[in-house]
């Protein structure tokens, strides 16, 4: 398995908390004095042009935010990824590739984001954080994840 700086993967469906669980986290560990960089599934998708949310064109939007992640972990960079990835398989796979610590972040909150729900999401099972950001501020979250990745 490659090493490298930890990479923080946030999965979860739309509007349960992914983006904005990054952008605490990313601003946390950059006040810390750690090297940040935040890979967010809609700047990854407006970027890359990839409209396509077909199982094919999903993969393909996965697959590029693993390789970006990977990338900047072998540069020193603490990675937060924060898309839906709804492939379990593809999550695991990468995984069992490099330093990868999962946080699978949901709600039972109505936050008008339901529309985008993937009916192919697949919730993690094994070597995960679970997060129910429903009644959770974004500190404890914060907190959790980094007790998580070992970087306290």
């Amino acid at each position: 398995m490659a090493e490298g700086s930890p990479i923080i993967w946030i999965t979860g469906q739309p509007g349960a908390g992914k983006s904005t669980l990054g952008r605490a986290l990313k601003a946390d560990l950059q006040e810390a004095g750690h090297p940040v960089f935040m890979v967010d599934g809609d700047d990854l998708r407006a970027l890359t042009a990839n409209a396509d949310y077909s199982a094919a064109g999903r993969e393909a939007n996965i697959r590029r935010a693993q390789d970006i992640a990977l990338y900047l972990s072998r540069q020193g960079q603490v990675v937060i990824v924060a898309v839906v990835a709804p492939f379990r398989w593809l999550r695991e796979e990468f995984k069992a590739r490099t330093n990868v610590k999962e946080v699978f972040v949901h709600t039972t909150e109505v936050r008008g984001r339901e529309h985008f729900h993937s009916d192919e999401y697949g919730a993690p099972e094994s070597d995960y954080l679970d997060l129910d950001t429903t009644d959770s501020p974004v500190e404890s979250g914060v907190a959790a994840v980094r007790a998580f990745a070992g970087l306290d």
